[in-house]
């Protein structure tokens, strides 16, 4: 049944164009995209068509809005936030609209922005009023001397700018109120943050990009932790940990159990790793996220996009919600190691 459902799900998803090419004698720079909506024990079993077809369907079109602003010559700043926004507004991952519970009940929002170009970088921790963090974080960038705002002050300043305010019973759903009852009953029990089901210690949204100019960005929205408590902050609004953009190695978005990735400095660290060691992409994030992360017990993934448009999605958990287009035309969808959708785009 999945499968005839899939194939013709094929046939609906659009192919949105042309990456690199030549105009005359003048080379266009390649332009790549990458999204994901979070890393976990995604089971298929427990998936049912419908809700695989939703995921499917959202994330084609999140990766469709970032890339067709590159290929009309957008920056990489908009892109990133174009497609954060649509995953933010979707109840299936755990941002915006479909944030997980703190444990008293209610929702605290993080999300960061970062520009490779000139490393500027906004950020927002622990918001409850503002509809989409990131367009928060990305103002944080812009209209503000500040690298980061948090709780009341970030709403306000939101507000200030513009930004839509909603109620924080906004971001309520019924499954992540499920979610939280089962990991109270857990730590009620005495059990350790450590010791509750992956998917309900991370989940998040990112994407990173690459444009015609050749410049970098990445952008990260989450959630945050289910029943978290004391004002708890993990990765995500972290720059250098959550997310990181440098013309001169890469861009980074980052999903998994957050405090590793604060502690190994994840996505700055793969970063690094190609700048300075000269690795290719797909290398130094293999490295980082199969080897040094997975060797201390830090569990989650990463999208990483490259200066020549290479890209590379690595996790260490049994499933990622991403897609991407690189520097080649490669369409990619997936939510465990077996790619749902793959294509080559015409050039």
């Amino acid at each position: 049944m999945k499968k005839l459902w899939i194939a013709g799900l094929l046939a609906l998803i659009g192919v949105v164009g042309i990456t690199a090419a030549w105009y005359g004698n003048r080379q266009v720079n390649p332009i790549a995209f990458a999204i994901h909506a979070g890393a976990g024990t995604i089971d298929p079993q427990a998936m049912d068509d419908a809700t695989q077809e939703a995921v499917i369907t959202t994330l084609d079109r999140a990766l469709a809005a970032g890339y067709t602003h590159l290929q009309s010559g957008g920056d990489a700043l908009g892109a990133v936030a174009r497609a954060v926004v649509i995953l933010e507004d979707s109840p299936l991952f755990n941002a915006g609209v479909g944030a997980v519970y703190t444990f008293e009940g209610g929702h605290e929002l993080d999300a960061s922005i970062m520009s490779g170009r000139d490393r500027q970088a906004g950020a927002v921790a622990s918001v409850t009023r503002v509809k989409n963090p990131i367009l928060a974080a990305q103002a944080v960038m812009n209209d503000s001397p500040h690298v980061m705002l948090s709780g009341e002050g970030a709403d306000q300043f939101a507000r200030e700018q513009g930004l839509e305010w909603v109620d924080n019973d906004h971001f309520n759903t019924p499954h992540r109120r499920q979610s939280l009852e089962r990991a109270k009953a857990k730590l009620m029990a005495q059990a350790s943050v450590d010791q509750l089901p992956l998917d309900q210690r991370s989940g998040t949204v990112g994407a990173v990009a690459l444009d015609r100019n050749g410049d970098l960005a990445a952008a990260t929205s989450t959630g945050g932790m289910t029943a978290k408590r004391w004002g708890r902050i993990g990765d995500s609004p972290i720059i250098g940990a959550g997310t990181f953009a440098d013309n001169q190695s890469c861009a980074v978005s980052a999903t998994g159990h957050g405090e590793f990735f604060i502690r190994y400095n994840v996505a700055a660290d793969i970063c690094a790793r190609v700048r300075y060691l000269d690795e290719p992409l797909s290398k130094a994030a293999d490295w980082v996220i199969g080897r040094e992360l997975k060797g201390v017990g830090g569990d989650g993934g990463v999208i990483a996009v490259a200066p020549n448009g290479e890209v590379a999605m690595p996790f260490n958990t049994p499933g990622m919600y991403r897609a991407a287009i690189d520097g080649e035309g490669n369409k990619v969808i997936a939510i465990w190691q077996a790619p749902l959708v793959e294509r080559q785009l015409n050039r």
